[in-house]
């Protein structure tokens, strides 16, 4: 499995890539320059791509905008390496403006109307007909030489993003191009790592065209690719003259007699995660069940939110994971509230606290009432829904979320400082972002493409997830990690990009046959790899 290092983990949106060709441009750059890179890094993924395949016979298609003119360049070039290149237009490229025109004027070369060029008799099609910047679905000619590309299974090699892909989100509206590679240029963009679009994309090839770091600090970007970059300095190893008690103690709340291995599971994983302590919070009629199957993890009998409260007095617990494996319910929910409030804003400590599963099912769909209790607690909360907890919790039908003022409890000093604003539901990424703003947590949208956001915007997608993770238990192993992680200090929002990315690089070294209980057994090995980095 692909971690993603051998990336930057800077991503960029469509605006804010053609910002950097802005900036560049600005310091001295010539816009024509960059394109001439972009073609010939092109060309050279091309040539790749049709020696590994003896193929002679290239099929180039130019759109409207700059993304053709990448397209004529890389024709032109091509052409001089003596492959065989024919160059389909979308439009009429005499209307080209700007760099465009100049590439195409370069190539010089004889044209066809895309609809006549066809790709079954090339070894190689080049889809250079729109950039990532494309946001709305393809229709008319543009929608049927796509489909046409698409029933040909020549190999496709997309310029940027394919066409019909929105590189924001990795939406695809009508269809888009379905490539065997992508090659874009400077960062990657959410749309490559986001499904559906990574599937579309095929393998993404990254290259530079003379964009300078100095950019970033201009743009500020706030999506990263969640790799240990983003991280590792924050991550809690153990010190020489440290102890058990100093590197945190987890709660785990256990669920009844019948459904206690979730809470098992959580439980393991906050322990291999770092946490010096863990508690397993155990109703009564659960006490024997779970003292049968556990060694270090400490045993307590809790059952009702007035046992939470009283247990939650001890200061020397630092976290919080409930949810795996808890039910559904009203006491869910009043036990949920007293997480909450022993650790009010202005109290003593801060307490970590992951809601997963049952906690967060436990509000659906009265997200609101459970974001106005965040907001007036003092703890570092994490909410981990995949799809479907997620569409519960905040109403797949809605467009926007906005706080109801007459949610907010009684009895909370700083209820005046809750926000209101309605806030915009779209695509997998924003729907993080809004739902972390509104809520006040970190959120930890989980799936093949994992976003976690953090309510002061910044958001990771994970890539090294593999498809063996989808077997029972896994998100519980998930909750644990975040909070062993959270348990010792880390920072919410690093502890959990640190958690999604151990995760799947856990179940990526087992390998096939992978069971939940599989990833804290071999977590060992990911942390021992991982620690030879830390510097």
């Amino acid at each position: 499995m692909n971690s993603g290092d051998e990336y930057p983990i800077e991503l960029l949106a469509p605006q804010e890539m053609a910002r950097a060709d802005a900036l560049t441009i600005a310091a001295g750059t010539a816009g024509y320059d960059l394109m001439l890179r972009a073609g010939k890094n092109v060309a050279v993924a091309a040539a790749d791509l049709l020696r590994a395949r003896e193929g002679q016979k290239v099929a180039v298609f130019c759109g409207p905008g700059n993304n053709g003119g990448d397209g004529y360049v890389a024709a032109r070039l091509l052409r001089e390496q003596g492959f065989q290149v024919q160059v389909g237009v979308l439009g009429d490229p005499h209307h080209l403006r700007g760099e465009a025109a100049k590439a195409f004027a370069d190539w010089g070369g004889e044209i066809a109307p895309s609809e006549n060029l066809d790709p079954r008799g090339a070894d190689l099609v080049i889809d250079a007909l729109f950039g990532a910047g494309l946001s709305r679905p393809l229709d008319g000619l543009a929608l049927q030489v796509v489909q046409r590309i698409n029933a040909s299974g020549t190999p496709v090699l997309a310029v940027d993003v394919p066409s019909g892909l929105d590189g924001a989100n990795g939406a695809v509206g009508s269809e888009c191009v379905r490539a065997t590679e992508t090659v874009t240029f400077f960062r990657l963009k959410p749309g490559h790592l986001l499904l559906p679009g990574r599937l579309a994309c095929g393998k993404t090839r990254l290259t530079q065209i003379g964009i300078g770091e100095e950019t970033l600090r201009e743009i500020q970007p706030h999506t990263f690719l969640n790799t240990p970059k983003l991280w590792l300095d924050a991550m809690p190893w153990p010190g020489v003259d440290g102890h058990k008690y100093a590197r945190g103690h987890l709660i785990v709340a256990s669920g009844p007699m019948t459904r206690t291995g979730a809470a098992r599971l959580a439980a393991r994983a906050g322990l291999r995660a770092g946490a010096g302590l863990v508690t397993l919070a155990s109703p009564a009629d659960a006490l024997a069940v779970n003292a049968a199957a556990v060694t270090a993890i400490m045993l307590r009998q809790v059952d009702d939110a007035a046992q939470w409260r009283e247990l939650l007095a001890d200061r020397r617990f630092s976290a919080v994971a409930i949810g795996p494996g808890f039910g559904v319910g009203a006491a869910t929910r009043r036990i949920v509230e007293t997480l909450l409030a022993a650790s009010l804003k202005g109290g003593s400590r801060p307490l970590g606290i992951v809601l997963d599963a049952d906690a967060l099912t436990s509000f659906s769909p009265d997200w609101d009432s459970l974001a106005a209790v965040i907001q007036c607690s003092g703890a570092e909360v994490v909410i981990t829904p995949h799809e479907g907890e997620f569409n519960r919790l905040f109403n797949k039908k809605a467009t926007k979320l906005q706080l109801k003022r007459e949610s907010v409890p009684e009895g909370y000093a700083n209820a005046s400082e809750i926000s209101t604003e309605p806030i915009e539901l779209e695509y997998k990424i924003d729907r993080a972002r809004a739902a972390a703003r509104a809520v006040d947590a970190c959120v930890v949208y989980k799936g093949p493409d994992t976003v976690v956001a953090a309510p002061d915007g910044r958001a990771c997608i994970a890539r090294n997830a593999p498809p063996t993770l989808a077997t029972a238990g896994s998100g519980d192993v998930l909750a644990g990690l975040i909070g062993g992680l959270l348990a010792q200090g880390m920072p919410m929002f690093e502890a959990s990009a640190c958690a999604v990315w151990l995760h799947g690089e856990a179940a990526a070294l087992f390998g096939p046959g992978l069971i939940a209980e599989d990833i804290s057994e071999i977590l060992p090995r990911v942390l021992a790899n991982l620690s030879l980095r830390q510097g």
